[in-house]
Protein backbone atom coordinates (compact mmCIF):
# COMPACT_ATOMS: atom_id res chain seq x y z
CA UNK A 1 0.00 0.00 0.00
CA UNK A 2 1.34 3.44 -0.77
CA UNK A 3 2.11 5.96 1.94
CA UNK A 4 -0.88 8.11 0.93
CA UNK A 5 -4.09 6.92 -0.70
CA UNK A 6 -4.63 10.47 -1.95
CA UNK A 7 -2.80 13.73 -1.60
CA UNK A 8 -3.78 15.12 1.83
CA UNK A 9 -4.17 18.83 2.46
CA UNK A 10 -0.85 20.54 3.10
CA UNK A 11 -2.40 22.37 6.04
CA UNK A 12 -2.48 19.23 8.20
CA UNK A 13 0.37 18.35 10.59
CA UNK A 14 3.01 16.22 8.87
CA UNK A 15 0.99 16.50 5.65
CA UNK A 16 -1.05 13.47 6.76
CA UNK A 17 -4.77 13.00 6.19
CA UNK A 18 -6.80 14.41 9.09
CA UNK A 19 -8.70 11.15 9.48
CA UNK A 20 -5.44 9.33 10.19
CA UNK A 21 -4.30 11.99 12.65
CA UNK A 22 -7.63 11.77 14.47
CA UNK A 23 -7.52 7.96 14.58
CA UNK A 24 -4.06 7.95 16.12
CA UNK A 25 -4.91 10.63 18.69
CA UNK A 26 -7.99 8.63 19.66
CA UNK A 27 -5.74 5.68 20.60
CA UNK A 28 -3.70 7.94 22.87
CA UNK A 29 -6.73 9.54 24.51
CA UNK A 30 -8.37 6.16 25.10
CA UNK A 31 -5.25 4.90 26.86
CA UNK A 32 -5.60 7.59 29.53
CA UNK A 33 -1.84 8.04 29.68
CA UNK A 34 -0.32 10.66 31.96
CA UNK A 35 2.00 11.47 29.06
CA UNK A 36 -0.87 12.95 27.05
CA UNK A 37 -0.48 16.42 28.56
CA UNK A 38 3.25 16.31 27.93
CA UNK A 39 2.62 15.56 24.28
CA UNK A 40 -0.03 18.26 24.00
CA UNK A 41 2.52 21.02 24.61
CA UNK A 42 4.44 20.15 21.44
CA UNK A 43 3.91 21.97 18.17
CA UNK A 44 1.49 20.10 15.86
CA UNK A 45 3.94 18.09 13.73
CA UNK A 46 5.94 16.93 16.74
CA UNK A 47 2.79 16.32 18.76
CA UNK A 48 1.21 14.04 16.19
CA UNK A 49 4.47 12.19 15.64
CA UNK A 50 4.55 11.52 19.39
CA UNK A 51 0.95 10.36 19.31
CA UNK A 52 1.91 7.85 16.62
CA UNK A 53 4.94 6.63 18.58
CA UNK A 54 2.80 6.19 21.69
CA UNK A 55 0.03 4.48 19.71
CA UNK A 56 2.57 2.04 18.25
CA UNK A 57 3.82 1.26 21.76
CA UNK A 58 0.26 0.84 23.06
CA UNK A 59 -0.67 -1.55 20.25
CA UNK A 60 2.34 -3.84 20.61
CA UNK A 61 2.00 -3.78 24.40
CA UNK A 62 -1.63 -4.88 24.08
CA UNK A 63 -0.58 -7.71 21.75
CA UNK A 64 1.83 -8.96 24.41
CA UNK A 65 -0.45 -8.49 27.43
CA UNK A 66 -3.97 -9.28 26.33
CA UNK A 67 -5.62 -12.69 26.11
CA UNK A 68 -4.57 -14.86 23.21
CA UNK A 69 -2.37 -17.81 22.41
CA UNK A 70 1.40 -17.48 22.25
CA UNK A 71 1.23 -18.17 18.52
CA UNK A 72 -1.26 -15.34 18.03
CA UNK A 73 0.97 -12.96 19.97
CA UNK A 74 4.02 -13.97 17.96
CA UNK A 75 2.12 -13.41 14.73
CA UNK A 76 0.87 -10.04 15.91
CA UNK A 77 4.35 -8.85 16.90
CA UNK A 78 5.85 -10.27 13.69
CA UNK A 79 3.30 -8.28 11.72
CA UNK A 80 4.48 -5.11 13.43
CA UNK A 81 8.10 -5.96 12.69
CA UNK A 82 7.00 -6.04 9.07
CA UNK A 83 5.12 -2.75 9.41
CA UNK A 84 8.22 -1.06 10.87
CA UNK A 85 10.47 -2.44 8.13
CA UNK A 86 7.92 -1.15 5.62
CA UNK A 87 8.13 2.38 7.04
CA UNK A 88 11.74 2.60 5.95
CA UNK A 89 10.73 1.55 2.43
CA UNK A 90 7.83 4.02 2.28
CA UNK A 91 5.07 1.43 2.82
CA UNK A 92 2.15 1.85 5.23
CA UNK A 93 -0.70 -0.32 6.45
CA UNK A 94 -2.88 1.69 8.85
CA UNK A 95 -3.30 5.17 10.40
CA UNK A 96 -0.40 4.69 12.81
CA UNK A 97 2.06 3.77 10.08
CA UNK A 98 0.73 6.49 7.79
CA UNK A 99 1.61 9.07 10.45
CA UNK A 100 4.93 7.42 11.28
CA UNK A 101 6.06 7.26 7.65
CA UNK A 102 5.92 11.05 7.57
CA UNK A 103 7.60 11.43 10.98
CA UNK A 104 10.52 9.03 10.41
CA UNK A 105 12.51 11.14 7.92
CA UNK A 106 11.48 14.45 9.46
CA UNK A 107 12.80 13.60 12.92
CA UNK A 108 15.40 10.98 11.97
CA UNK A 109 13.68 8.22 13.93
CA UNK A 110 15.74 5.02 13.96
CA UNK A 111 14.37 1.64 12.96
CA UNK A 112 16.37 -0.15 15.65
CA UNK A 113 14.56 1.77 18.38
CA UNK A 114 11.14 0.68 17.12
CA UNK A 115 12.41 -2.91 16.90
CA UNK A 116 13.82 -2.73 20.43
CA UNK A 117 10.34 -1.89 21.72
CA UNK A 118 8.92 -4.94 19.94
CA UNK A 119 11.75 -7.08 21.37
CA UNK A 120 10.73 -5.96 24.86
CA UNK A 121 7.11 -6.86 24.21
CA UNK A 122 8.25 -10.23 22.83
CA UNK A 123 9.89 -10.90 26.20
CA UNK A 124 6.59 -10.23 27.98
CA UNK A 125 4.67 -12.38 25.49
CA UNK A 126 6.98 -15.38 25.53
CA UNK A 127 8.27 -15.35 29.10
CA UNK A 128 6.67 -15.30 32.51
CA UNK A 129 9.19 -12.89 33.99
CA UNK A 130 10.11 -13.94 37.52
CA UNK A 131 12.93 -12.12 39.32
CA UNK A 132 15.29 -11.34 36.43
CA UNK A 133 18.91 -10.64 37.27
CA UNK A 134 19.98 -7.00 37.15
CA UNK A 135 21.52 -7.23 33.68
CA UNK A 136 18.38 -8.80 32.23
CA UNK A 137 16.16 -6.25 33.95
CA UNK A 138 18.32 -3.41 32.62
CA UNK A 139 18.04 -4.73 29.05
CA UNK A 140 14.27 -5.05 29.47
CA UNK A 141 14.03 -1.44 30.73
CA UNK A 142 16.12 -0.27 27.79
CA UNK A 143 13.84 -1.99 25.30
CA UNK A 144 10.44 -1.07 26.70
CA UNK A 145 11.25 2.41 28.02
CA UNK A 146 14.60 3.90 27.00
CA UNK A 147 14.09 2.95 23.35
CA UNK A 148 10.82 4.89 23.46
CA UNK A 149 12.82 7.73 25.00
CA UNK A 150 15.29 7.70 22.11
CA UNK A 151 12.42 8.03 19.65
CA UNK A 152 10.85 10.73 21.82
CA UNK A 153 13.82 13.05 22.29
CA UNK A 154 14.34 13.19 18.54
CA UNK A 155 10.71 14.07 18.08
CA UNK A 156 10.96 16.69 20.81
CA UNK A 157 13.76 18.33 18.80
CA UNK A 158 17.08 17.16 20.26
CA UNK A 159 19.13 14.31 18.82
CA UNK A 160 22.36 15.14 20.68
CA UNK A 161 24.35 12.61 22.73
CA UNK A 162 23.05 14.38 25.85
CA UNK A 163 19.47 13.77 24.70
CA UNK A 164 20.24 10.07 24.31
CA UNK A 165 21.57 10.12 27.88
CA UNK A 166 18.24 11.60 28.97
CA UNK A 167 16.46 8.73 27.22
CA UNK A 168 18.79 6.17 28.82
CA UNK A 169 18.31 7.41 32.38
CA UNK A 170 14.73 8.64 32.28
CA UNK A 171 13.47 5.48 30.58
CA UNK A 172 14.95 3.37 33.34
CA UNK A 173 13.63 5.70 36.05
CA UNK A 174 10.10 5.55 34.64
CA UNK A 175 10.12 1.78 34.20
CA UNK A 176 11.47 1.10 37.69
CA UNK A 177 8.74 3.37 39.07
CA UNK A 178 6.15 1.36 37.13
CA UNK A 179 7.60 -1.86 38.54
CA UNK A 180 7.35 -0.55 42.10
CA UNK A 181 3.80 0.70 41.52
CA UNK A 182 2.64 -2.62 40.04
CA UNK A 183 4.22 -5.18 42.38
CA UNK A 184 0.92 -6.68 43.54
CA UNK A 185 -0.71 -6.55 40.12
CA UNK A 186 2.30 -8.29 38.58
CA UNK A 187 2.41 -10.91 41.34
CA UNK A 188 -1.27 -11.64 40.73
CA UNK A 189 -0.24 -12.36 37.12
CA UNK A 190 2.54 -14.64 38.40
CA UNK A 191 5.23 -12.11 37.44
CA UNK A 192 8.04 -10.50 39.45
CA UNK A 193 10.10 -7.70 37.92
CA UNK A 194 12.12 -7.01 41.08
CA UNK A 195 15.78 -7.99 40.54
CA UNK A 196 16.89 -11.38 41.72
CA UNK A 197 20.00 -10.05 43.49
CA UNK A 198 17.94 -7.66 45.63
CA UNK A 199 15.52 -10.43 46.60
CA UNK A 200 18.34 -12.80 47.53
CA UNK A 201 20.11 -10.17 49.64
CA UNK A 202 16.90 -9.49 51.59
CA UNK A 203 15.90 -13.14 51.93
CA UNK A 204 12.75 -12.69 49.86
CA UNK A 205 11.50 -15.74 47.96
CA UNK A 206 11.50 -15.36 44.18
CA UNK A 207 7.98 -16.64 43.79
CA UNK A 208 4.74 -14.65 43.54
CA UNK A 209 3.03 -16.62 46.30
CA UNK A 210 5.60 -15.75 48.96
CA UNK A 211 6.73 -12.37 47.72
CA UNK A 212 3.96 -10.12 49.00
CA UNK A 213 4.14 -11.28 52.63
CA UNK A 214 7.94 -11.54 52.89
CA UNK A 215 9.44 -9.49 55.73
CA UNK A 216 12.30 -8.32 53.53
CA UNK A 217 10.15 -6.95 50.70
CA UNK A 218 10.18 -3.31 51.94
CA UNK A 219 13.99 -3.35 51.92
CA UNK A 220 13.96 -4.58 48.32
CA UNK A 221 11.54 -1.84 47.34
CA UNK A 222 13.56 0.85 49.12
CA UNK A 223 16.69 -0.30 47.29
CA UNK A 224 15.00 -0.23 43.89
CA UNK A 225 13.46 3.17 44.66
CA UNK A 226 16.94 4.50 45.46
CA UNK A 227 18.13 3.26 42.07
CA UNK A 228 15.16 4.93 40.37
CA UNK A 229 15.92 8.23 42.14
CA UNK A 230 19.52 7.97 40.93
CA UNK A 231 18.31 7.60 37.35
CA UNK A 232 15.96 10.57 37.74
CA UNK A 233 18.93 12.66 38.85
CA UNK A 234 21.06 11.44 35.94
CA UNK A 235 18.23 12.39 33.57
CA UNK A 236 17.99 15.88 35.08
CA UNK A 237 21.76 16.33 34.78
CA UNK A 238 21.63 15.32 31.11
CA UNK A 239 18.65 17.60 30.43
CA UNK A 240 20.73 20.56 31.57
CA UNK A 241 22.99 19.92 28.57
CA UNK A 242 20.10 19.74 26.09
CA UNK A 243 17.93 22.20 24.21
CA UNK A 244 15.69 23.61 26.96
CA UNK A 245 12.58 23.96 24.81
CA UNK A 246 12.93 20.46 23.39
CA UNK A 247 13.19 18.99 26.88
CA UNK A 248 9.91 20.49 28.18
CA UNK A 249 7.93 17.23 27.77
CA UNK A 250 10.78 15.20 29.28
CA UNK A 251 10.92 17.51 32.31
CA UNK A 252 7.18 17.10 32.82
CA UNK A 253 7.36 13.29 32.51
CA UNK A 254 10.27 13.17 34.94
CA UNK A 255 8.52 15.43 37.47
CA UNK A 256 5.28 13.44 37.22
CA UNK A 257 6.88 10.05 37.75
CA UNK A 258 9.28 11.29 40.39
CA UNK A 259 6.19 12.50 42.28
CA UNK A 260 4.57 9.08 41.86
CA UNK A 261 7.70 7.40 43.21
CA UNK A 262 7.71 9.73 46.22
CA UNK A 263 4.01 9.02 46.81
CA UNK A 264 4.73 5.28 46.75
CA UNK A 265 7.45 5.77 49.37
CA UNK A 266 5.10 7.82 51.56
CA UNK A 267 2.40 5.12 51.30
CA UNK A 268 4.95 2.48 52.21
CA UNK A 269 5.62 -1.02 50.93
CA UNK A 270 3.32 -2.88 53.32
CA UNK A 271 0.07 -1.65 51.69
CA UNK A 272 0.64 -2.72 48.10
CA UNK A 273 -3.08 -3.14 47.47
CA UNK A 274 -3.54 0.65 47.84
CA UNK A 275 -3.12 2.11 44.34
CA UNK A 276 -1.13 5.34 44.16
CA UNK A 277 -1.93 8.06 41.64
CA UNK A 278 -1.50 11.81 41.55
CA UNK A 279 -4.53 14.02 42.16
CA UNK A 280 -5.68 16.16 39.25
CA UNK A 281 -4.51 19.39 40.92
CA UNK A 282 -0.99 18.00 41.25
CA UNK A 283 -0.88 17.02 37.58
CA UNK A 284 -2.02 20.50 36.57
CA UNK A 285 0.52 22.10 38.90
CA UNK A 286 3.31 20.00 37.42
CA UNK A 287 2.18 20.84 33.89
CA UNK A 288 2.33 24.55 34.70
CA UNK A 289 5.65 24.38 36.51
CA UNK A 290 7.57 22.12 34.16
CA UNK A 291 5.85 22.39 30.83
CA UNK A 292 3.79 25.43 30.07
CA UNK A 293 6.12 28.16 31.28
Amino acid sequence: MSAHAGKPPRSTPLGVAQADLDAVEAIVRAAGTSFYHGMRMLRPDRRHAMYAIYAFCRIVDDIADEAGSLQEKRLGLAAWRGHIAGLYQGRTENPVTRVLVAAVPLFNLREEDFIAVIDGMQTDAETVVVAPDLATLDLYCDRVASAVGRLSVRTFGDSSPAADRVAYALGRALQLTNILRDIKEDADRQRIYLPREYLQDAGVPANPAGLLTAAGLPAVCDRLATLAHRYFQQARDAMAQCDRTAMKPARLMAATYDSILSALEVRGWDRLDERVSLPKWKKLWLACRYGLF
